[in-house]
């Protein structure tokens, strides 16, 4: 159902596809929008390894919803900082692009435990995403998007 990689020898291993899912703070999800146009937006987001699934936060309504709630068909794009090597001008990066079926987080547990793992991933205190929690955390709206397929790649921009 998915495509193999065309440039094979770029490929990363799983492993490495984890790990940088695991690392970075930010990636691109893309849903379809209206009018069945892509609808991609810049999103923080939380990987849990175990489960094999990414975790999002978000409003309760709006154009993400709404194109979720229509087709749960999503992908989700994330690249690493990447660097530079001694004496060449361009970038060396990784990038990391999944495929999978969006869902909204209805189970209690697994929202409570979603919200508080995205929460340590980005709150630099126990103290202060407590403190969040229990201002927002009853309007906090969980989505899940669960892998079916991912891919990495190693690209070196010349």
């Amino acid at each position: 159902m998915f495509r193999k990689m065309r440039r094979f020898k770029q490929q990363l291993e799983d492993a490495e596809c984890k790990e940088i899912l695991a690392k970075q703070w930010r990636g691109v999800l893309a849903v379809i929008g209206d009018d069945d146009y892509p609808y991609a937006l810049p999103i923080n987001f939380y990987y849990d390894e175990q489960a094999g699934v990414i975790y999002f936060h978000g409003a309760k309504e709006g154009h993400k919803i709404d194109a979720i709630r229509r087709n749960p068909k999503a992908s989700f794009c994330v690249i690493n900082d990447g660097a530079y090597e001694d004496g060449d001008w361009s970038r060396r990066f990784k990038s990391v692009i999944v495929f999978g079926q969006m869902y909204e987080v209805s189970d209690q547990k697994e929202h409570d435990d979603a919200i508080l793992n995205l929460g340590r991933k980005y709150y630099p205190t126990e103290e202060e995403l407590a403190a969040e929690i229990r201002k927002d955390g009853a309007r906090a709206h969980m989505l899940a998007l669960k892998i079916e397929h991912m891919t990495g790649k190693k690209v070196h921009e010349k």
